[in-house]
């Protein structure tokens, strides 16, 4: 997706056309970027919706009208007297809302001076899978991946990546699926944001081996991919290398 930069009314119209698209391609979980509703501006104070807002609104009506499941990446209010929060929203076509905070707030743009940081992994039931949501930063600790990997079938990156490190994005985002022999699916913007930066898009379903199943980049469109949880077992039977971990020995 393309995203207005800090225009949620402009990204509502948007969005509204894709999740149709993945709607009509039968889709169960349909996903959007991180902060999809405004880019990723450091304006905390002015692009932070409260919960209960009109994004969130929004995506309950979308969930509801096209029976589908829907994370995505929203600025919202925290804690009263606090710094905003960078939210992975999931919306189910019934309209309940479950969230997860990023946990790593990305230093370089000074984000964590703008968005306070998460405290927990969480890992939701969507459609039959077991998905745990992760924003963009985050990709780059293994660590809560690991902590989530027995629990998880599927891994959720929502991002704003920009265009100059993509290789890391793609390497990461196969590194994280065959470390933890699950699907990595990475959802990422195009387009240039209001800073000037650009981003290609690259986003990619992997498989538990670490196969790209579909992948796109530089133009708005939206990908369809089937997710097996039987595969990820299967994959963890032929590969055990979860149960060969000895966490006991991993510290100095």
């Amino acid at each position: 997706m393309d995203l207005a930069w800090e225009d949620w009314q402009a990204n509502h119209a948007r969005a509204a056309n894709l999740l149709k698209r993945a709607a009509d391609g039968g889709a169960d979980l349909a996903l959007l970027p991180e902060m999809f509703a405004t880019g990723f501006s450091m304006d905390g104070a002015k692009i932070a919706q409260p919960p209960g807002g009109p994004t969130e609104r929004w995506l309950q009506a979308m969930a509801r009208g096209l029976g589908l499941h829907v994370i995505a990446g929203l600025a919202e209010t925290g804690v009263p007297g606090g710094l905003p929060v960078n939210n992975a929203l999931l919306v189910t076509p019934d309209g309940d809302v479950s969230r997860y905070t990023k946990l790593h707030p990305f230093s370089m743009a000074k984000e964590d001076e703008h968005y306070a940081a998460g405290s927990k992994v969480v890992t939701w039931e969507v459609a039959g899978a077991r998905v745990t949501p992760q924003i963009c930063y985050d990709l780059r600790f293994p660590e809560p991946f690991r902590l989530a990997a027995g629990e998880t079938d599927a891994f959720v990156v929502i991002a704003n990546w920009p265009e100059r490190r993509r290789a890391h994005w793609q390497t990461l985002l196969r590194a994280r699926a065959i470390e933890n022999l699950c699907y990595v699916l990475g959802v990422n913007r195009v387009g240039e944001d209001g800073g000037g930066n650009a981003h290609a898009g690259d986003s990619a379903a992997i498989s538990p081996w670490g196969e790209t199943l579909v992948s796109a980049s530089g133009v708005e469109t939206v990908l369809l991919v089937d997710v097996y949880p039987a595969q990820v077992k299967d994959a963890r039977a032929k590969l055990p290398a979860l149960a060969d971990r000895r966490p006991d020995r991993y510290r100095r």
